[in-house]
């Protein structure tokens, strides 16, 4: 596989929109570990290689114990690692990157919102959403992860 085309080195006016939304979400009330473990979470359900790779060493970086990030794919089995709001945070990050199968369905709010406030909801829904995005770029342009860089 050989990268593409760099996205926003051809669209730097929609790189400032992407980037401020990153600032934004990285500056609200949600724990940075709980942000990264979402992004994880996203980019490893979208395939996203420089994503994931990139998500890893974040939460490695961060602190974040090497079994508790190496089960992020299967949290359901190993929820005694994560949090009351880590869980609800990866299902609700499950279900909305899934939206084309799930449709975000009512039962899926109503947990979310259970542990969450409106504003945090509405901040998660917000990185898991640019994630997404950002997911699509990284696959879209086959961006190689730094483990590839050699």
């Amino acid at each position: 596989m050989s990268k593409r085309l760099e996205v926003f080195k051809h669209a730097p006016e929609a790189y400032k929109g992407f980037a401020a939304v990153k600032s934004y979400v990285q500056t609200c009330d949600l724990p940075s570990e709980l942000v990264e473990l979402v992004y994880l979470r996203v980019s490893q359900i979208n395939g996203c290689a420089y994503c994931i790779d990139m998500h890893t060493r974040d939460l490695l970086n961060q602190g974040v114990k090497i079994d508790k990030v190496a089960l992020v794919p299967v949290w359901e089995e190993a929820a005694a690692l994560f949090s009351e709001k880590e869980r609800a945070a990866l299902a609700w990050a499950e279900s909305v990157t899934r939206v084309a199968q799930t449709n975000v369905p009512d039962s899926d709010y109503q947990k979310a919102i259970a542990v969450f406030s409106e504003k945090e909801l509405a901040d998660l829904t917000v990185a898991v959403s640019l994630m997404n995005a950002f997911n699509r770029f990284g696959v879209s342009m086959r961006m190689a992860p730094a483990a590839l860089a050699y």
